[in-house]
């Protein structure tokens, strides 16, 4: 089996367990398994230094203008989102390469990144509970599934708030490797 490049795109105030909870899952997989099936890393903008929420400084691994192709791209949320889902070079690089990805991942308000891609439109997705009012008034073509820790709409799937992103990326080592791998994870995650 082929190792599956996974890219979490990360910005300022990104919502640090919304991109380090999908980041350990990853990468425990290989831990548990003794299997090198996934290469994680980390991608911003412009591969300068970003500060997370509480100030958590974060050292990118790769720019978007100079990565490993991801199979999986994870996209985060946070008050930062707020400004990446109107930056068109961040949603116009997702939405140029998202026939390349296996899968397309949101965790929490990382949802309105893709919304604003117009990849949603005509679909179902969910979102933190406190961003649901204006997730429906600013994404009214996508069908917003309340209370739920994730949704899978094949190729992109979107999990509820910040925790979730663990739950949704436990779901896809299940989808790709099988249950079996998935629950040793979550077992050495004591999750």
């Amino acid at each position: 089996m082929k190792t599956r490049n996974v890219a979490i795109l990360i910005f300022d105030n990104v919502e640090v367990l919304d991109f380090t909870g999908p980041y350990e899952v990853f990468n425990d997989v290989n831990r548990v398994t003794g299997e090198n099936y996934f290469h994680v890393f980390t991608v911003s903008e412009n591969g300068n230094q970003i500060s997370a929420r509480n100030g958590l400084n974060i050292n990118p691994g790769f720019s978007i203008k100079n990565y490993p192709v991801p199979d999986i791209l994870i996209i985060p949320g946070g008050q930062g989102r707020k400004i990446v889902m109107n930056d068109i070079i961040v949603t116009g690089w997702i939405k140029e390469l998202y026939e390349k990805f296996e899968l397309l991942l949101s965790v929490c308000t990382g949802a309105f990144i893709i919304g604003k891609t117009g990849l949603l439109k005509g679909l179902k997705a969910t979102t933190h509970h406190e961003s649901y009012t204006e997730f429906e008034e600013t994404f009214g073509d996508t069908e917003l599934v309340k209370n739920v820790k994730y949704v899978d709409n094949g190729k992109i799937i979107t999990s509820g708030g910040i925790a979730s992103g663990i739950d949704m990326s436990l779901y896809v080592v299940g989808k790709l490797l099988g249950k079996e791998a998935a629950q040793k994870v979550k077992t050495y995650l004591e999750y």
